[in-house]
């Protein structure tokens, strides 16, 4: 009989457990609401997806520096040795430096990126890449132009026309 009420005793401590644990654990979980307006986030890089073609990208890239039309003769050697090339990022960049040792009418001087950042970063993106930049392009750009004293604005116009967005329209 002691073997029975043991049992027994045990039996009840294990259901008033499990009922302690089930009960008490399980609480209805409370739903917070917040009044909060719906904003879509969009990327700002102006849904660019259709990448420029070599011819494209040369005689784009000439008229934003130059703010005028290659001359053919120009274009299709240029666009020879692109076609030529096997590392395309390489002769774009063959190019781009290429187009600098002219004079570039369209180019921000040094001063002007030092005067006023803020303007010479939003012209350069207009110009460049055909969107306004984020408020973070802005404010990162102005402290790298502000704490690099070498940094020119050839530099800046180069390192933009080498982006992989300006490869994109």
């Amino acid at each position: 009989m002691n073997m029975w009420v043991l049992n027994k005793l045990k039996l009840g401590i294990l259901l008033n457990v499990f009922f302690v644990i089930t009960f008490s654990a399980c609480k209805k979980e409370k739903v917070y609401t917040y009044n909060v307006n719906t904003v879509t986030a969009k990327k700002n890089t102006g849904n660019k997806s259709a990448q420029k073609t070599s011819t494209e990208f040369i005689s784009i890239a000439y008229s934003d520096l130059f703010g005028n039309t290659i001359p053919s003769g120009k274009l299709v050697t240029l666009n020879n040795s692109y076609s030529a090339f096997a590392d395309k990022k390489l002769i774009e960049d063959v190019i781009v430096r290429n187009f600098f040792n002219a004079p570039t009418p369209l180019l921000g001087t040094t001063a002007v990126m030092r005067n006023d950042p803020k303007t010479f970063i939003t012209q350069a993106y207009k110009t460049l890449l055909v969107r306004e930049p984020t408020e973070y392009e802005v404010q990162y750009l102005t402290t790298y132009i502000a704490a690099n004293a070498t940094l020119t604005a050839q530099m800046f116009y180069y390192s933009l026309l080498t982006s992989n967005e300006y490869r994109y329209y």
